[in-house]
């Protein structure tokens, strides 16, 4: 690299992107750029929002040949006034504004699924034009946008009754920001639906000009009636009715309907928070895991009814279930802006309280049902043992003795033992007073391991620590023959800080150079453990990053409920045994990543880690670049 980019790198390199400009640099970054099914439920969201507060009963949705979208309500309409502090009518703070809304307190919104702020302003920003009536206080306003930019002010266009409320937005997605330019009319008609019977009294209805087709619903019931319809003809248990529950707990609420299918095939999986579809579950789909297979483990042991040698796992009490699962909380927390996966730890715990206590008693009183349940689970759990490899957690077959400081699980089947590779000493201990013994091990490692990317596999093993890595998992390096892994999830447990990313890069380049069979195979995971505790009164809450933690210490502002202490871990000791399973450890709970390796990424993995790490190839060059173009992305600790 020249000196000459090392001497124009300066103040001046220094972007400030604002308004809307991060959201047209880096669309990927707050929507699914697949399609524009995303920008339209995020309007829709609103206009369900103002449903759960109970101030709308009707959401109409047009989609126009033209592939716009046009979706209205009769809520009490967007604010329309000056806000005092920006001095431009409220209405352009949310359109043309990040992190702009009314939902970051609860004084709007009990249940929202729009938190962040950052919803209708990305649909602006990755529209070519985009237009909002209101109707509030006896007026009609209007309010126009172009390539996110304002062309018409807020103005008065006519009158209606003062009881004639609501909002009415039409855009028009920008189709160089997709994928694909057109609406998945298919998979929006389910996602309204799916909606309709989640808020019940709520009219949605739909108009395809395209087709002229429309479509509406109005669902008065609880969730039996709309997972007794996604089944269809399938065989299933209990029948006819599948087991539903409703519960209110303080400020929320869970509803959840679940059966047995007599063949895994077709099963529905369905899971909602505060009305937002989460395909990729989280902590609430969780907690209804867990306590699904509590449930039916206690039956199975009162009843006598497992064969010896045969326990119920979650798999086995999971793998038939369809269910629809739905949560209300006040506050949830996504894993992206895109809001597919809970993560709000507290989440599980609530939903297990919900049902397990209202299962238990379900089974119990119903005897013929319950075994029919337990008779589909068992076999599951029978056939799995049958089949699966066992492992000697004692020692290692006809190889070296297994690490002196590993402390190993007792189950005998190595797909659902977990093995963290855990950094130092100390976290080693906490971690270990944290783990099921059942099916989970740990083994401590001292300080940095070697950076092995550049190392040829008959010298790695110079380093006892990775000699010690290769015989607790089992595994030889760069062997294709994954027969004799000792552990179905190969977990990396290190700091949250810097030197903790570091060491986990380490490891990363360890397997990703010398074992990438574990990783295509998807045994290779991250564990993500907090950086802080925030607590507020008698609430604790653990954040992954500096980001996550200003916002959560936003929304606690506004509750007023004493003052709020930050506490940063310095590393995994400084976690007790409960906080350190309740955020790391425990299924239900956890934040736990699969690294994966294929077609469509290993190339660009596998370079950017030979520019990271490598001392060969002359690569220095390029991390000095890359660290001048790139370095100011990190954060800089204090």
């Amino acid at each position: 690299m020249s000196t000459d980019v090392l001497d124009e790198y300066n103040g001046d390199s220094i972007e400030v992107l604002e308004g809307l400009d991060p959201v047209r640099r880096r669309p990927g970054m707050y929507t699914d750029t697949s399609s524009p099914n995303h920008l339209g439920m995020e309007v829709i969201d609103n206009s369900v929002d103002e449903a759960l507060a109970g101030f709308a009963t009707k959401i109409d949705v047009v989609l126009y040949e033209d592939q716009s979208l046009e979706v209205a309500d009769n809520g009490r309409g967007m604010p329309v006034d000056i806000h005092s502090q920006e001095k431009v009518p409220a209405v352009e703070l949310i359109f043309g504004k990040l992190h702009a809304g009314g939902k970051f307190s609860n004084r709007n919104y009990s249940f929202s699924g729009g938190l962040h702020g950052v919803g209708v302003s990305v649909v602006n920003a990755l529209s070519e034009k985009l237009e909002a009536e209101i109707k509030r206080d006896g007026k009609v306003y209007k309010i126009g946008y172009a390539d996110g930019n304002k062309v018409e002010d807020l103005h008065v266009i006519g009158e209606v009754g003062k009881k004639n409320t609501g909002t009415k937005i039409r855009f028009k997605p920008n189709p160089t920001y997709f994928e694909r330019t057109n609406f998945r009319v298919s998979s929006m008609i389910a996602l309204l639906k799916a909606k309709a019977v989640l808020c019940p009294g709520l009219t949605i209805t739909f108009l395809n000009t395209l087709t002229s087709e429309t479509y509406s619903w109005c669902f008065k019931g609880d969730l039996k009636e709309y997972l007794v319809t996604a089944l269809g003809e399938a065989s299933y248990v209990p029948s006819p009715e599948p087991f539903a529950g409703h519960m209110e707990v303080e400020d929320a609420i869970v509803d959840w309907a679940f059966v047995w299918m007599s063949q895994s095939a077709g099963t529905v999986s369905e899971s909602y928070v505060n009305l937002i579809p989460t395909p990729l579950g989280g902590t609430h789909v969780n907690g209804l895991r867990q306590a699904v297979n509590s449930s039916l483990k206690e039956f199975c042991d009162i009843h006598n009814m497992l064969p010896k040698n045969v326990s119920l796992t979650i798999d086995d009490t999971w793998d038939n279930i369809s269910f629809v699962l739905s949560v209300k909380i006040p506050e949830p927390q996504f894993a992206g802006q895109t809001k597919e996966k809970l993560s709000n730890r507290e989440c599980a715990s609530l939903v297990v309280n919900a049902v397990k206590d209202s299962f238990t008693l379900w089974l119990n009183a119903n005897i013929e049902a319950a075994n029919a349940i337990a008779e589909i689970c068992i076999a599951r759990a029978t056939a799995r043992t049958t089949t699966a490899k066992t492992v000697n957690r004692k020692r290692v077959v006809g190889g070296p003795t297994l690490p002196g400081k590993l402390k190993d699980c007792t189950c005998t089947d190595p797909l659902r033992g977990e093995l963290f590779l855990v950094e130092g000493d100390s976290a080693g201990g906490s971690a270990n007073s944290a783990r099921d013994r059942e099916y989970q091990a740990v083994l401590p490692l001292r300080g940095k391991i070697l950076n092995t990317w550049d190392v040829e596999t008959a010298r790695i093993f110079e380093s006892d620590t990775i000699q010690d890595i290769s015989v607790a998992i089992g595994l030889d390096p760069s062997s294709d023959d994954l027969s004799g892994l000792r552990y179905g999830k190969i977990c990396i447990l290190a700091d949250a800080d810097s030197d903790g990313l570091h060491i986990g890069t380490l490891i990363c380049a360890l397997f990703a150079k010398h074992f990438p069979k574990v990783i295509e195979e998807g045994h290779l995971y991250v564990a993500m453990p907090p950086l802080f505790r925030v607590v507020q009164g008698t609430e604790s809450y653990y954040v992954l990053d500096e980001e996550e933690k200003e916002n959560l210490v936003k929304k606690l502002s506004t509750k007023h409920k004493g003052n709020i202490e930050v506490t940063r871990f310095k590393g995994l000791g400084e976690m007790n045994a409960s906080q350190l399973k309740e955020t790391t450890m425990a299924p239900a709970t956890r934040r736990l990543v699969r690294l994966t390796l294929d077609e469509t990424n290993e190339k660009a993995a596998y370079s950017i880690m030979d520019m990271l790490l490598s001392k060969k190839n002359k690569r220095e060059a390029d991390r000095r670049e890359w660290l001048a173009t790139k370095g100011y992305l990190a954060d800089v600790e204090d």
